[in-house]
């Protein structure tokens, strides 16, 4: 089972809207029994509660629905149970560096490296913004979605149906 942790400040917009891509295109490639994902905020301010209305509409424009999910802060036990800890952006990265336990720090990266034709290598946060602003951030998720299956594929499940582990 390959773990992915989606990440940003608190987990209403982002993150759940990341997660809800990603799990759109991993259940198309057949690949929900080897996947696993979940969200999470850096801060403890949404615990609980479901992504923000505007997310959810966004993501259901397209097709996805994220309702059901809730709000939760992001631990330091997440490194030890996720493959890949992605956050949205610089400062979430640096806040998630610095709850990192020694020697898992590769796991940490920055969700829009695997967008390398994008400019942007941050996924702006939305929240303070009109709707446009969501689905800017759907479309830069869709993409970065898009290269971190062709990674897990690349790197975890080839090795998988050999019958090795990952």
């Amino acid at each position: 089972m390959v773990k992915v942790l989606f990440v940003c400040l608190g987990n209403i917009c982002r993150s759940p809207m990341a997660e809800g891509v990603f799990r759109h295109a991993v259940r198309q490639a057949g690949l929900e029994s080897v996947i696993e994902i979940d969200s999470a905020g850096t801060h403890a301010y949404h615990v609980g509660e479901p992504p923000d209305a505007r997310a959810q509409a966004t993501a259901k424009h397209y097709g996805i629905d994220i309702s059901g999910l809730r709000g939760r802060q992001a631990t330091a036990g997440d490194f030890h149970k996720f493959d890949y800890v992605l956050a949205m952006d610089r400062e979430n990265y640096d806040n998630l560096r610095r709850i990192c336990p020694a020697g898992l720090h590769d796991k940490l990266k920055l969700f829009l490296d695997f967008a390398p034709h994008r400019p942007e290598r941050e996924v702006p946060d939305p929240y303070f913004g009109g709707d446009s602003g969501f689905h800017r951030v759907l479309d830069m998720v869709e993409e970065a979605a898009a290269g971190l299956l062709a990674d897990i594929r690349a790197r975890h499940l080839p090795a998988r149906s050999a019958g090795q582990r990952g």
